[in-house]
Protein backbone atom coordinates (compact mmCIF):
# COMPACT_ATOMS: atom_id res chain seq x y z
CA UNK A 1 0.00 0.00 0.00
CA UNK A 2 1.16 3.06 -0.60
CA UNK A 3 1.20 6.07 2.05
CA UNK A 4 1.57 9.73 0.39
CA UNK A 5 2.09 12.72 2.71
CA UNK A 6 0.47 16.11 2.31
CA UNK A 7 3.36 18.51 2.15
CA UNK A 8 1.15 21.53 1.22
CA UNK A 9 0.07 22.38 5.07
CA UNK A 10 1.63 21.89 7.71
CA UNK A 11 1.18 18.68 10.23
CA UNK A 12 0.34 19.49 13.86
CA UNK A 13 3.15 19.04 16.39
CA UNK A 14 2.57 15.20 17.07
CA UNK A 15 1.44 14.34 14.34
CA UNK A 16 2.70 10.93 13.00
CA UNK A 17 4.34 10.80 9.51
CA UNK A 18 2.08 8.21 8.21
CA UNK A 19 4.55 5.59 7.82
CA UNK A 20 7.26 4.01 9.92
CA UNK A 21 10.81 6.01 8.85
CA UNK A 22 13.24 3.62 9.87
CA UNK A 23 11.31 -0.02 8.16
CA UNK A 24 11.18 2.45 4.96
CA UNK A 25 14.86 2.71 5.85
CA UNK A 26 15.54 -0.29 6.51
CA UNK A 27 14.01 -1.41 2.87
CA UNK A 28 15.79 1.01 0.97
CA UNK A 29 19.01 -0.51 2.16
CA UNK A 30 18.28 -3.91 1.37
CA UNK A 31 17.19 -2.50 -2.13
CA UNK A 32 20.55 -0.71 -2.80
CA UNK A 33 22.39 -3.85 -1.10
CA UNK A 34 20.80 -6.07 -3.54
CA UNK A 35 21.01 -3.97 -6.86
CA UNK A 36 23.51 -1.26 -5.85
CA UNK A 37 22.82 2.18 -6.39
CA UNK A 38 22.38 2.55 -10.26
CA UNK A 39 20.48 -0.58 -10.30
CA UNK A 40 17.52 0.45 -7.66
CA UNK A 41 15.24 2.63 -9.61
CA UNK A 42 13.06 5.28 -7.86
CA UNK A 43 10.54 2.86 -9.06
CA UNK A 44 11.98 -0.08 -6.76
CA UNK A 45 12.87 1.97 -3.77
CA UNK A 46 9.26 3.62 -3.40
CA UNK A 47 7.75 0.14 -3.46
CA UNK A 48 9.80 -1.53 -1.48
CA UNK A 49 9.21 1.29 0.64
CA UNK A 50 5.54 1.23 0.41
CA UNK A 51 5.12 5.24 0.00
CA UNK A 52 5.36 7.63 -2.83
CA UNK A 53 7.94 9.17 -4.46
CA UNK A 54 6.63 12.49 -2.60
CA UNK A 55 6.72 11.42 0.53
CA UNK A 56 9.96 9.62 -0.36
CA UNK A 57 11.67 13.36 -1.08
CA UNK A 58 9.92 14.71 2.03
CA UNK A 59 11.62 12.59 4.56
CA UNK A 60 15.02 10.92 3.08
CA UNK A 61 15.84 13.57 0.10
CA UNK A 62 16.90 12.50 -3.21
CA UNK A 63 17.60 9.50 -4.25
CA UNK A 64 21.20 10.39 -3.06
CA UNK A 65 20.58 11.26 0.06
CA UNK A 66 18.49 8.20 0.64
CA UNK A 67 21.44 6.29 -0.23
CA UNK A 68 23.75 7.94 2.16
CA UNK A 69 21.40 7.84 4.80
CA UNK A 70 21.23 3.57 3.79
CA UNK A 71 24.81 3.35 3.83
CA UNK A 72 24.42 5.01 7.38
CA UNK A 73 21.93 2.30 8.27
CA UNK A 74 24.14 -0.04 7.27
CA UNK A 75 27.19 1.05 9.26
CA UNK A 76 25.18 0.77 12.05
CA UNK A 77 23.63 -2.40 11.20
CA UNK A 78 24.91 -5.30 9.38
CA UNK A 79 28.14 -3.79 9.30
CA UNK A 80 28.55 -2.57 12.80
CA UNK A 81 30.96 -5.75 13.14
CA UNK A 82 33.79 -3.28 12.29
CA UNK A 83 33.47 -1.25 14.74
CA UNK A 84 33.13 -3.91 17.35
CA UNK A 85 36.38 -5.48 15.78
CA UNK A 86 38.13 -2.96 16.63
CA UNK A 87 37.72 -3.38 20.30
CA UNK A 88 39.67 -6.79 20.83
CA UNK A 89 42.54 -6.74 22.76
CA UNK A 90 45.13 -7.81 20.07
CA UNK A 91 45.65 -6.78 16.51
CA UNK A 92 45.69 -10.69 15.61
CA UNK A 93 41.86 -10.95 16.48
CA UNK A 94 41.02 -7.67 15.91
CA UNK A 95 41.58 -8.70 12.28
CA UNK A 96 40.01 -12.20 13.21
CA UNK A 97 37.09 -10.51 14.43
CA UNK A 98 36.68 -8.51 11.08
CA UNK A 99 36.85 -11.25 8.29
CA UNK A 100 34.62 -13.37 10.08
CA UNK A 101 32.04 -10.31 10.59
CA UNK A 102 32.88 -9.47 6.94
CA UNK A 103 31.82 -13.71 6.22
CA UNK A 104 28.97 -13.42 8.21
CA UNK A 105 27.05 -10.29 7.13
CA UNK A 106 28.28 -11.11 3.08
CA UNK A 107 26.44 -15.00 3.58
CA UNK A 108 23.45 -14.06 6.07
CA UNK A 109 20.62 -16.13 5.49
CA UNK A 110 17.94 -13.68 4.31
CA UNK A 111 19.76 -10.68 3.17
CA UNK A 112 21.37 -9.64 -0.15
CA UNK A 113 24.86 -11.45 -0.48
CA UNK A 114 28.20 -9.33 -0.56
CA UNK A 115 28.57 -5.68 0.92
CA UNK A 116 26.83 -2.81 -0.05
CA UNK A 117 29.94 -1.19 1.31
CA UNK A 118 31.84 -2.71 -1.91
CA UNK A 119 29.30 -3.41 -4.97
CA UNK A 120 27.26 -0.80 -4.21
CA UNK A 121 29.08 0.88 -6.83
CA UNK A 122 32.34 -0.16 -8.04
CA UNK A 123 31.49 0.77 -11.43
CA UNK A 124 28.98 3.84 -11.98
CA UNK A 125 28.68 6.47 -15.20
CA UNK A 126 28.10 10.02 -13.90
CA UNK A 127 24.47 9.86 -12.95
CA UNK A 128 26.00 7.63 -9.82
CA UNK A 129 29.51 9.60 -9.29
CA UNK A 130 28.35 10.88 -6.05
CA UNK A 131 27.42 7.58 -4.99
CA UNK A 132 30.79 5.76 -5.73
CA UNK A 133 32.73 8.61 -4.54
CA UNK A 134 30.33 7.75 -1.55
CA UNK A 135 31.58 4.31 -1.06
CA UNK A 136 35.25 4.77 -1.93
CA UNK A 137 35.07 7.46 1.13
CA UNK A 138 33.49 4.54 3.42
CA UNK A 139 35.97 1.86 2.39
CA UNK A 140 39.14 4.39 3.34
CA UNK A 141 37.35 5.02 6.42
CA UNK A 142 37.24 1.83 7.53
CA UNK A 143 41.22 0.84 6.44
CA UNK A 144 42.25 3.99 7.99
CA UNK A 145 40.73 2.62 11.67
CA UNK A 146 42.93 -0.61 11.13
CA UNK A 147 45.54 1.11 10.66
CA UNK A 148 44.92 3.43 13.50
CA UNK A 149 44.43 0.58 15.75
CA UNK A 150 47.68 -1.44 14.25
CA UNK A 151 49.45 1.70 14.86
CA UNK A 152 48.54 1.44 18.03
CA UNK A 153 49.82 -2.75 17.92
CA UNK A 154 53.25 -1.32 17.15
CA UNK A 155 53.40 1.03 19.62
CA UNK A 156 52.58 -1.47 22.13
CA UNK A 157 54.28 -4.20 21.57
CA UNK A 158 51.19 -6.36 20.30
CA UNK A 159 52.69 -5.89 16.66
CA UNK A 160 56.64 -6.61 15.87
CA UNK A 161 58.52 -3.58 15.43
CA UNK A 162 58.97 -2.69 11.64
CA UNK A 163 55.53 -3.36 10.91
CA UNK A 164 54.01 -1.67 8.28
CA UNK A 165 50.33 -0.67 10.01
CA UNK A 166 49.45 0.78 6.47
CA UNK A 167 50.26 -2.15 4.15
CA UNK A 168 48.70 -4.66 7.05
CA UNK A 169 45.43 -2.83 6.95
CA UNK A 170 44.92 -2.99 3.41
CA UNK A 171 45.73 -6.57 3.35
CA UNK A 172 42.50 -7.14 5.93
CA UNK A 173 40.68 -4.81 4.00
CA UNK A 174 41.61 -6.62 0.60
CA UNK A 175 40.86 -9.68 1.30
CA UNK A 176 37.24 -8.57 3.40
CA UNK A 177 36.11 -7.20 0.04
CA UNK A 178 37.43 -10.12 -1.63
CA UNK A 179 35.04 -11.98 0.22
CA UNK A 180 32.31 -9.69 0.19
CA UNK A 181 32.52 -10.65 -4.21
CA UNK A 182 32.99 -14.23 -3.78
CA UNK A 183 29.72 -13.99 -1.42
CA UNK A 184 27.74 -12.41 -4.53
CA UNK A 185 29.00 -14.86 -6.65
CA UNK A 186 27.52 -17.43 -4.93
CA UNK A 187 30.30 -18.87 -2.48
CA UNK A 188 29.33 -19.90 0.75
CA UNK A 189 30.24 -19.32 4.15
CA UNK A 190 32.03 -22.40 5.47
CA UNK A 191 33.88 -21.46 1.88
CA UNK A 192 34.58 -18.12 2.34
CA UNK A 193 35.45 -18.47 6.58
CA UNK A 194 38.33 -21.11 5.41
CA UNK A 195 39.65 -17.94 3.29
CA UNK A 196 39.41 -15.87 5.99
CA UNK A 197 41.28 -18.64 8.25
CA UNK A 198 44.07 -18.66 5.70
CA UNK A 199 44.74 -15.40 5.50
CA UNK A 200 45.34 -14.88 9.01
CA UNK A 201 47.52 -17.49 9.29
CA UNK A 202 50.10 -14.83 7.49
CA UNK A 203 49.96 -12.89 10.26
CA UNK A 204 53.34 -10.82 12.09
CA UNK A 205 54.66 -13.21 14.97
CA UNK A 206 54.33 -11.06 17.95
Amino acid sequence: MLVDVDITQKAPVGRPRGFDADEALERAMLVFWEQGYEGASLTDLTSAMGITRTSMYAAFGNKEELFRKALERYTEGPAAYGGWALKEPTAREVAAAFLAGSVRTSTCPGLPAGCLGVQGSLAAGDPGQVARDTLTAWRNEGCSRLRERFQRAVDEGDLPPGTDPELLARYVMTVANGIAVQAASGAGRDALQKVADMALRNWPPA
